[in-house]
Formats: structure tokens, sequence, C-alpha cells
């Protein structure tokens, strides 16, 4: 029996941690989303969230894998029984269906990073270049790059990997975070930005979508839900404090989502400060999808500053290392639950880069496949985070705070609020969330909401999500028997 590996400190879980959840949506998405929703007030609830949401349901994984020390799957057998261990593989497929495409997303975003430093990106026409460049088979190329250095990095194992690679990682993307938000704050105008993300119209918190926005930002971004952690768990030393570390992700996560508003918000209004102010043109820009921001404003946005080519591939060096640090935390996910079932570490790697090259093609070769899938997965995480909230009612949330999350000799422990948090408060946000993404979908094609060929439709989200479901409850008592008999390692 092979002994299992271990992060070498509490600092390796701890950057690991946040690699798994500091990602493109920090970077990308944050700043988007503050904007639209009114600057400094959404930052309120979007704190709230981080305690009613995130960080118990990261307390909640981290927990279950350092008790059970099992992938996802097994997980869910060991804690409530091999009947309901179809719900870890419906939390595992969800993350794997995201990691297809999120490893197009990082072969794009390695792409523009060598553009900026050997094509002059920052002086070609941003939106040509973004069309020419997905109409091709580039991103298909990058598509196998990203793969192959994730595949890299976990097939050295959890300290040669995973751990040194998010000790690399992670302070080194802080920092370009860092040297990002100085040059924003010396730019023309740009206090008139950070007046805009940290001064609260708190009229605006009547606004039942700014709370509901922060609640899915929190809930996507920290990575709560969606088994991540849980893996990362499985390799954790037997003191590690859940609490402790949860909390420390939550902040991390929250401190690298604000430093990319600053670089990003700021110079936003800077450029605009050089033509017809107005913050109806800001908010433009920031009505611009994800991909829009990023991969057409930016590169215009740079281009007007001094020394932009040298700060844009900052900024695309820093996106490709969360991009990186999240993929390989996705690509690990399965290796675990790969080597659960007997697999060694080298064939399950192996097996994981062929699947996830094959699944993620439709999404690099088409952009309205990558939008359905977007749509369909991220709101299956709603699903995932609610299976864990599941499981701990199931187990009882009294006996699971004490018998699970406790860890002998620790000062840091949860008391009887953390019960009246999963009985009552996660579920609720679970089903408020979910409606209210579900209504707007309908509302705004009401006439085509059971389309299941129409990539943001309701009915496309419940075709996919019936089928797997389906599939994996048709399949449990065989997926239970392989994950739960496997002794691969101690």
């Amino acid at each position: 029996m092979k002994k299992r590996e271990l992060f070498a400190s509490r600092w390796g879980i701890i950057f690991a941690g946040l690699g798994m959840a500091v990602g493109t949506g920090n970077i990308w998405r944050f700043p988007r989303i503050v904007a639209q929703q009114g600057g400094g007030a959404f930052l309120i609830p979007w704190i709230l969230f981080l305690f009613l949401w995130s960080i118990p349901l990261l307390i909640i994984e981290i927990s279950i894998g350092k008790k059970t020390r099992s992938g996802v799957i097994g997980s869910f057998g060991k804690i409530i029984g091999k009947n309901y261990a179809w719900m870890g593989t419906f939390v595992t497929f969800v993350t794997t269906a995201i990691m297809f495409y999120y490893a197009v997303v990082t072969g794009w975003c390695l792409k523009y990073f060598l553009a900026t430093c050997f094509q002059d990106l920052i002086k070609k026409d941003s939106l040509a270049f973004w069309n020419s460049f997905t109409s091709s088979w580039e991103p298909v190329l990058f598509l196998f790059a990203a793969l192959g250095i994730g595949a890299f990095i976990i097939h050295k194992g959890v300290v040669k990997g995973i751990e040194r690679a998010n000790k690399i990682l992670i302070p080194s993307l802080f920092i370009l975070l860092i040297i990002a938000c100085v040059r924003s704050l010396t730019l023309p105008s740009a206090f008139q930005g950070l007046n805009f993300l940290f001064s609260p119209n708190f009229a605006r918190l009547a606004d039942y979508e700014v709370w509901l926005n922060a609640l899915s930002q929190s809930a996507w971004s920290t990575g709560a839900g969606w088994g991540l952690i849980l893996t990362y768990a499985v390799y954790s030393h037997k003191k590690e404090n859940p609490v402790l570390t949860s909390t420390t992700l939550g902040f991390g996560n929250n401190l690298a989502s604000l430093l990319a508003a600053v670089a990003v918000i700021p110079t936003v209004f800077s450029y605009f400060s050089t033509q017809d102010f107005s913050h109806q043109k800001v908010l433009e820009v920031m009505q611009a999808d994800s991909q829009g921001l990023t991969f057409i404003w930016i590169p215009n946005l740079f281009s007007k500053i001094p020394a932009g080519s040298f700060f844009l591939a900052l900024f695309f060096l820093a996106l490709s290392f969360a991009a990186f640090s999240s993929l390989i935390s996705m690509m690990e996910l399965d290796t675990r639950i790969l080597m659960d079932a007997g697999f060694s570490r080298k064939k399950a790697i192996s097996l994981i880069c062929i699947c996830a090259f094959l699944l993620g093609l439709p999404s690099a070769i088409s952009m309205g496949f990558f939008a359905n899938q977007d749509w369909v997965w991220g709101l299956g995480l709603m699903v995932s985070g609610f299976f864990f909230t599941i499981a701990v009612l199931k187990y009882g949330p009294k006996k699971f705070r004490q018998n699970i999350i406790s860890t002998p000799g620790s000062k840091v422990r949860l008391n009887k609020w953390f019960d009246i948090l999963v009985t009552f408060l996660l579920p609720l946000q679970f089903l408020v969330m979910l409606g209210w993404w579900l209504w707007k979908s309908y509302s705004g094609n009401p006439h085509n909401w059971f389309n299941i060929t129409s990539p943001n439709s309701v009915g496309t989200v419940l075709f996919q999500w019936i089928i797997a479901l389906g599939l994996f409850i048709l399949l449990n008592k065989t997926i239970a028997k392989k994950m739960l008999s496997n002794k691969n390692e101690s």
C-alpha cells in the first residue's frame, strides 16, 4: 500500500487553496460586475456573503476532505452513505465540465501574453485580432499547451508539483496585481475611478439584483462548492484547522478581486478622461462580457497609457498565472478520483488530458458552444454547493461540527450559529440564487425558454442537468463500489 503524499507545510495548502480560488473570475469578472452594480454599494453584500455562503462551504469541504482522505465521490459515500455517491459524482462532473472550457480560457490568456510580448498587440485593432484568433485553429493549439503545462505540474505530485507551483504563481500574481494597481492610480482621473469603487451609494442596496449578483460572485469566485479545496484537503495534515484555513482563503480571494478592480476601473476612468467623459461611457465598457472586456477593451485601455505594452504584458501574465493555478486544481480533482479508483497518478493524468483535450475542442472552435457550457455548468455550481449542504444536513449539523470540523487542540471553533446557517441560510440562498438566474433567463426569452439548442435558455440547463443526474443515479451502485472499495493509498 502506497503512503499518501501530504503538503510539506500549512503554507502548502494555503497557497494551493489560494491558487484554486483566485482565477480569471477575480480579474476579468469582478471589475465588470462591481462597475455594473454601482461600485462601492456592491462591496457591502459581497463581503457579507463571504461569511454567509463561501466560507461556510469552504469549511465543510476542507473538513470532509481531511476526514475521509478521499476524492469528492468517495467523500460523499463515506460521509452520508454509498447511496449518495451520485451527488459527489455530479459535483465532480460539473467542475470537470468547467475544466474543459476553462482550459480553453487558460490558452487564451497564454496566447495574449505572448502576443503582447512578440506581436506588438497594443498597436493592433483589438476587436479584429480577437475575432481572427477565435475563428482560427490557434485556440486548439493553446488548449493543448495549457493542458500540457497543467499535466506537467500535476505529474510532479503534491509537494514538488502543486505546492511548489502555487508558491511561485500566487505570490507572483499578487505582486503583478499590485504593480498594475500602482500604475493605474498614477493615471489622470484615476481617483475618480477609485472613488466610484469605494464610495457606496446606499440607495443601490435597495436593488435586489445588487445582492444577488454579490452572492453569485462570491459563490463562484471563491471556489466554494466546487470540490476543489476538498481535494487539496485530502493532502492536509491532521492539525489543519478548517475554520482558520477557510477564512484565510476567503479573505485572500477577496483581496485579489479588489486589487484587480483597482487595476482596471481607474484605468477605464482615465481612458475616458481624455475624451468626452461620462459615467455612462464607463458603464458601456463594463457592460461588455468578460471576454469582451478582457481581450478587446483592456488592450485598448493600455494602448493609451505610457509604457502601455509593458503593463499590458504584466496584466496578461497575471491573468495567465491565475488561470493556471485554478486549472491545476481542477485537473487534480479528477486525478484524485481516478487514483481512488485504482489508477496510478501517471495513468490518471494521461487519461484526463486526453479527455479534456477532446471534450474541450468544441469550446475552442465554437464561441457559441463555449457560451452554452459556461452558462449550464456555471449554474450547476449552485447545485454542487447545495449538495454539500445536504450532506451536512443528512449527517447532522451539530454532529458534523463536533466530529468532522473540530480540530483537537485548536482554539478556533464553531458554535451553534453554524448549525443555523447550514439548516436555514445556505438552502435559502441556494433557492433564491438559482431561482433568480433561471427567472432572468426565462423572462429574457419567454417564448423560447425551453429550447434546448439555445445557448442561454432555461431548457438547455435543465436538459443537460437531467441527463447528467439521471445517468449518475442509475450508475450509482457501480460508481460507489469502485470508489469505496479501492485502497490504493493509506
